[in-house]
């Protein structure tokens, strides 16, 4: 099986962060919608009106919106399938529960390291915990 694997090391960040929590607003309320278009290479899109109230909500122009969104839905969140989808087709699914269970474990560090203020305390080394 031959994988075109592009790699990818791109960090969400708080843009990211305010930009999804933004999002979700507006998803919730019909301003906007999240869509599967396919001409011939599928990918997400999003619809609905880009006015003036999406600009002032993202405090973004229209373009902005768009490339966040691009970037995000299309390169970060597909991208992370991928690799999922790459890794299991070598050592199937078994290990799924494990990695699901070290990222849980990794948010709560986190969030509970940034709440104290200090947000490198998560990566701690386990010699160290």
């Amino acid at each position: 099986m031959t994988f075109l694997f592009k790699r990818c090391t791109m960090k969400l960040t708080v843009k990211d962060k305010d930009f999804l929590t933004q999002l979700r607003v507006l998803l919730d309320s019909k301003d906007l919608s999240i869509e599967l278009k396919n001409d011939g290479l599928k990918r997400f899109v999003l619809r609905q009106n880009y006015g003036e109230k999406i600009e002032s909500a993202f405090g973004l122009s229209r373009q902005g919106v768009r490339w966040r969104f691009q970037r995000l839905f299309n390169e970060i969140y597909v991208q992370a399938y991928c690799t999922i989808f790459w890794v299991e087709s070598y050592f199937g699914t078994e290990l799924r529960q494990m990695a699901l269970e070290i990222a849980k474990e990794q948010i709560t560090l986190r969030k509970e390291a940034r709440k104290r203020g200090h947000f490198d305390d998560y990566r701690l080394k386990p010699a160290e915990k």
